[in-house]
């Protein structure tokens, strides 16, 4: 949207970045069976390429590691092209989320995704 652009005519960064982190944050919930995750640390963020106004936008994300409270996600936006299907990775980052309490503070995340992501772990192999 034109909101999002600035004066180059590409897309601003930090308006990718809480995209970012929205939809990591909901992989990361789904994954880990819970909404009680929160953003811990965003990798650097590497900017590809421009996106302008009427670029279709996918974010892709994958389990990067899984740990006792935390998880942690690969991510990669494209460009795609609807008319080709052609898609150009724009950006790409780490992001890391953690689960936690009532309180606020880290709690386990549950056996039964432990067991899912080590399976899913042997599938691939």
């Amino acid at each position: 949207m034109g909101k999002d652009i600035g004066i180059h005519g590409n897309m601003f960064g930090g308006i990718l970045m809480a995209w970012i982190d929205e939809a990591a944050a909901s992989f990361a919930t789904e994954y880990c069976y819970t909404p009680n995750m929160v953003t811990l640390k965003v990798g650097e963020l590497r900017f590809k390429k421009p996106i302008k106004v009427g670029n279709h936008i996918r974010l892709y994300g994958e389990v990067a590691h899984l740990g006792t409270t935390s998880i942690t996600l690969d991510i990669e936006v494209r460009k795609y092209n609807p008319y080709s299907g052609v898609e150009t990775v724009v950006c790409t980052t780490t992001i890391t989320f953690v689960r936690i309490d009532d309180d606020g503070n880290p709690t386990p995340i549950g056996d039964s995704v432990k067991k899912k992501h080590e399976e899913m772990l042997l599938a691939v192999v």
